[in-house]
């Protein structure tokens, strides 16, 4: 009789296992369209890259811009990687990711005492999406990779 208790004991614990993992991996799958290494590129060369990944039901990542210049007008692009950044407060709704990443660092010291800068990564295709950064510039196309 004892056993038989172990036994349907054990039967409830594995099938509470098996829904908790269940309703884990739904929450997960929500956000497997925005989950994955973003990267745009300009004059050739990178410009941002965006990582974003699911944990355990919430999104984190950061992002990578690019400083790009050139010595005049015929001198060819190059291109240094600038201070990597945690995304803030992201969201995704289905279509569109929403962060803000700060912009302390980012023209030092005229940015030290800037407010966070406001992000839309918009789904537009498979694996394609466009970031915009809500107070300039046209949106920038990115391709996703899994890592």
């Amino acid at each position: 009789m004892k056993l038989k208790h172990i036994l349907i004991g054990i039967a409830f614990v594995i099938f509470g296992a098996c829904a908790l993992l269940q309703n884990i991996k739904v929450k997960a799958s929500a956000n497997a369209p925005i989950n994955g290494v973003w990267r745009g590129q300009m004059n050739g060369l990178p410009a941002v890259t965006l990582l974003v990944t699911d944990e355990g039901g919430s999104l984190v990542g950061g992002v990578l811009f690019y400083f790009q210049q050139r010595a005049n007008e015929n001198s060819p692009w190059t291109v240094t990687p600038g201070l990597p950044e945690p995304m803030l407060n992201p969201k995704f709704d289905g279509k569109t990711l929403t962060f803000q990443i700060s912009h302390r660092r980012a023209h030092p010291p005229g940015s030290l005492n800037d407010l966070p800068m406001p992000f839309h990564l918009t789904l537009v295709g498979p694996d394609k999406a466009e970031l915009l950064n809500e107070k300039e510039g046209p949106p920038l196309t990115l391709t996703r990779s899994e890592y």
